[in-house]
């Protein structure tokens, strides 16, 4: 019996390819990339102010990153709700102080709202210099 790779009588396939319609492909759009903001080179800088010989993982900026993003949104949705209670448009600093004292426990919000304080004092003496 012959085999059926010997055979001569199947077709033989033609190495061109088919012709494709433009119908029969559609085009696909490519899909952008959201740039989600990170805080790495932040905490990088202020880990290097208080231990300048001390380096972090991947991982552990990752948690540190996700840490700060968290409070980040605790504190804004906290001061927003305020700010709507209070029917304002505007938020104002003492809405974000409030945020911060009732979303932080205890010692941490007293420090949390003095560096706050501080840093918009700085803020307002960089904008009051470069306006002269």
């Amino acid at each position: 019996l012959p085999r059926p790779e010997d055979n001569t009588m199947t077709k033989s396939v033609s190495k061109v390819p088919a012709k494709k319609t433009a119908a029969a492909a559609p085009t696909k759009k490519k899909r952008t990339r959201k740039n989600k903001p990170s805080y790495a080179r932040f905490i990088n800088r202020v880990l290097k102010q208080v231990h300048p010989d001390t380096g972090i993982s991947k991982k552990g900026m990752q948690v540190m990153d996700n840490l700060i993003e968290d409070m980040f949104e605790r504190l804004a949705s906290e001061a927003k709700e305020l700010n709507h209670k209070k029917k304002k448009a505007t938020m104002q600093v003492f809405d974000v102080q409030q945020a911060a004292r009732l979303v932080l426990p205890g010692e941490l919000s007293k420090h949390g709202i003095s560096e706050g304080t501080k840093a918009y004092q700085n803020y307002q003496m960089a904008t009051k210099d470069a306006k002269k």
